[in-house]
């Protein structure tokens, strides 16, 4: 399968960087480009990418504003691009807004080109990417600033879940990838697989990055407790 992907950034030389490692792959092709979100929106609509790589500030539509409407627009249909967001360090508050606003992830810009190109390949197979080291950093220094329990989301929320996905879901917070929790809880990766999966359903969650926040807001995961 071809990945089909649509360059987002208000800066062309990034753009070409992007287009040019990315080409560079058998599997993947560049389909299209957008400087600013709203053409980002009309894009995708035309050319009906798999992944959006999505970068956060430009002018007129940002990147939060035109990830919503592009997931909020394919959310009926059968083929939802992924959006992937694009990120430096001096703009980590934007973050938890991007991935509430439907981001299956997010990369830092200076993301070596194997990574970028592994990202997409695992965001367009249905998976999202939290990075261990990023999510430790970014939900540690912001998570001080989403909606506390009380406030939007209860605990009674989790008690859904059994204890094992309930340890599953605070192992998925912490940034560990299926591999690292089937080490952890000395189980079959496949076991942690099912066990992820009746967590999002249950929760009615999309996917592993909405499961992250989730646990912040409802205080299960707080700042400082991911070691």
């Amino acid at each position: 399968m071809t990945i089909r992907v649509l360059l987002v950034d208000d800066q062309p030389l990034l753009r070409t960087g992007f287009r040019l490692i990315l080409e560079a792959e058998p599997d993947i092709t560049v389909v299209g480009q957008a400087g600013d979100g709203k053409d980002a929106q009309e894009q995708t609509r035309a050319l009906m990418p798999d992944v959006v790589l999505m970068d956060i500030r430009m002018p007129g539509v940002d990147g939060i504003e035109a990830t919503r409407r592009i997931v909020r627009e394919a959310a009926p249909a059968a083929h939802v691009p992924k959006v992937l967001v694009l990120t430096t360090f001096d703009l980590d508050e934007y973050i938890v807004e991007a991935l509430r606003s439907g981001a299956s992830g997010f990369l830092l810009k200076d993301v070596p080109p194997d990574e970028l190109v592994q990202a997409i390949r695992v965001v367009a197979a249905g998976e999202a990417i939290v990075a261990p080291s990023v999510t430790r950093r970014l939900l540690d220094r912001f998570a001080a600033r989403l909606p506390s329990a009380y406030e939007q989301t209860t605990p009674a929320r989790l008690d859904r879940l059994t204890e094992r996905e309930l340890e599953v879901l605070r192992l998925i917070a912490k940034g560990m990838s299926n591999a690292e929790i089937a080490a952890k809880l000395v189980v079959s990766e496949t076991t942690v697989k099912t066990h992820v999966g009746n967590v999002l359903t249950k929760l009615g969650l999309r996917d592993r990055v909405q499961a992250v926040v989730l646990a912040y807001e409802t205080g299960l995961i707080t700042p400082g407790a991911l070691s």
